[in-house]
């Protein structure tokens, strides 16, 4: 193992950890697509342009866009029934009964 592979190694560890601990979901996409990058270095690293190539296009571009839309579609459809909800509830009063 060479050190460029054993750098590779510990940035994907890095990069996993940090993804996980990542709380808030739009964030933790842009987390997940620098995941990525790492692990497409890491292929290159381990002499696999094939599954690098892939991992790049499918890791670090494909997965994050579907899950930001994911995201943007939930947060819309959430926004509109809370809307819905507030049509339906009654008035507040301002004296206590």
């Amino acid at each position: 193992m060479t050190a460029l592979q054993a750098i590779s190694f510990l940035f994907a560890a890095a990069g996993g950890t940090a993804v996980v601990f990542t709380r808030e979901p739009r964030r933790q996409v842009l987390v997940l697509s620098l995941y990525g990058l790492v692990l497409t270095i890491l292929f290159m690293t381990l002499q696999a342009p094939d599954v690098a190539f892939s991992e790049l296009a499918v890791g670090s571009v494909a997965v994050p866009a579907m899950l930001l839309i994911a995201l943007a579609a939930t947060s819309r459809r959430r926004d509109s029934e809370q809307v819905a909800k507030d049509e339906k509830a009654p008035p507040p009063t301002d004296h206590p009964e």
